[in-house]
């Protein structure tokens, strides 16, 4: 297959052709790592992505139009947390989290009657929170992350003309410290591990997070109407609700 008709194919599975809003969930947990201390399983995690595709003639690809909110689970009860250690717990409410793809060589692999479609993707860049800023919050002016993406497709599917199929996913992030549990400078880190599928539509979310999401913001029950940027992370959000302080001079 040509880069444009793996992406014609990405497309079907992680979104919609015909611009429809595509809702994906996961749950799982995150796991915190550290030299000399055992693994441990500090949060569950749930979460959703809210999509549309909007196809980009000048590149031949898309834009993929999002908001994605998660949120940190007691690892027992599954209950949403507010407070961990005393800190307050600070979900994920990323408000846009496009993407822009070009026609390029989506790693593919046949298991069968499935399609996997894999994406690794190392993150390196500025921190939004420098350490001279947020030395309580931040170990690194370099944010450097790596999450890893699978998404599983029926073969028989993909080779309809259909404009969107049935499809499940899983997803593994390698992070720092979140800023919100205030481990400084401490070494070690988060690893993500999560798995979940496409909904047929938003209401398959389950109730509780549903519930949560329109009670703290509900546009995050439909994707963006046009593309905006930067993205929002959870680096920068942070720093939106914690602005660094200056002292006068």
């Amino acid at each position: 297959m040509t880069p444009a008709e793996l992406l014609h194919a990405f497309a079907r599975t992680r979104a919609r052709l015909d611009g429809a809003e595509v809702t994906y969930w996961w749950t799982g947990d995150v796991h915190s790592w550290a030299p000399g201390e055992p693994y441990r399983r500090l949060f569950g995690f749930e979460g959703l992505n809210v999509a549309r595709l909007v196809a980009d003639e000048e590149s031949g690809g898309y834009q993929l139009l999002s908001r994605e909110a998660a949120f940190y689970l007691d690892p027992v009860t599954r209950e949403i947390m507010e407070t961990w250690q005393d800190k307050p717990v600070v979900h994920v409410w990323n408000d846009p989290a496009n993407q822009k793809w070009r026609p390029f060589p989506v790693p593919v692999t046949e298991l069968g009657d499935q399609i996997c479609f894999s994406l690794e993707i190392p993150l390196a860049y500025p921190s939004p929170l420098p350490v001279e800023e947020y030395p309580d919050n931040s170990a690194d002016d370099t944010y450097r992350a790596l999450e890893l993406f699978q998404f599983f497709a029926p073969a028989t599917a993909l080779s309809t003309e259909e404009a969107s199929v049935p499809a499940t996913m899983s997803w593994t992030r390698m992070s720092p410290w979140l800023p919100w549990m205030e481990q400084g400078a401490r070494p070690g880190g988060l690893t993500f591990h999560c798995r979940g599928r496409k909904l047929d539509a938003y209401e398959q979310v389950p109730g509780r997070t549903r519930a949560y999401i329109a009670d703290h913001h509900p546009e995050f029950a439909h994707a963006p109407e046009k593309w905006s940027e930067p993205n929002e992370t959870s680096w920068t959000y942070f720093r939106r609700l914690f602005p660094p302080h200056r002292e006068e001079s």
